[in-house]
């Protein structure tokens, strides 16, 4: 049964946040808002989590999980980056973006795309993740929290405790944060491709 946190949006407890961030760092998977939709999330080096993500969303080994990191410096421990590349994202984070970029050795393989090595990154632009990342002090691995054969993902605490109550091990609720996910930018070969349109603003990317 799924630990259930109501969590203020604007002033999370620290309490409820370090208790989260404890249940993480002992391996389990977290339902999380974020400023683009819910989020499934896990540590980075959790087998465990990544294969109950992939379960859960009935995802193949071509799908890109995301890096939900809390800062710039943070982002550029697990991806490659060069200098036009680096403005580009630089101005337009923190926010409802997501960048596939080559990764890292600090990437396990499990998590990289199995022909091209890259990862997706983002920093949520959204008060409760960015606390928990705070106290976390390392990023999330992370899916969107859209399940197979829906349209669109989840938006309600409440529902995700309901409906995925023996699949997840904590559910954060700080209200409802929309059901637009990231817009996701393609920089794996040097410029920007657009392959999915969300809640960033593309206009920059094109």
């Amino acid at each position: 049964m799924a630990k259930y946190f109501d969590v203020h949006p604007d002033n999370p407890q620290p309490r409820s946040i370090a208790q989260v961030a404890d249940s993480v760092r002992s391996g389990a998977l977290i339902a999380y808002p974020t400023d683009s939709c819910y989020a499934l999330g896990c540590r980075l080096g959790s087998r465990d989590g990544i294969d109950r993500i992939r379960s859960i969303r009935q995802l193949d080994n071509r799908h890109h999980f995301t890096l939900v990191c809390q800062d710039f410096a943070q982002l550029g421990q697990f991806v490659q980056i060069d200098n036009d590349v680096f403005r580009a994202i630089k101005a337009s984070t923190p926010g409802s973006y997501t960048f596939i970029l080559p990764a890292t050795r600090e990437v396990p393989r499990t998590l990289q795309h199995p022909k091209k090595k890259t990862v997706g990154v983002r920093i949520p632009d959204h008060v409760v993740t960015q606390a928990l990342l705070t106290e976390l002090g390392e990023p999330l691995l992370s899916s969107t929290l859209l399940l197979p054969g829906e349209e669109e993902p989840m938006t309600q605490g409440w529902e995700i405790k309901d409906r995925l109550d023996h699949v997840v091990d904590a559910v954060i609720d700080s209200g409802d944060c929309g059901t637009e996910p990231t817009t996701v930018v393609d920089f794996s070969g040097g410029e920007a491709e657009i392959v999915r349109y969300g809640a960033g603003d593309p206009e920059r990317f094109e």
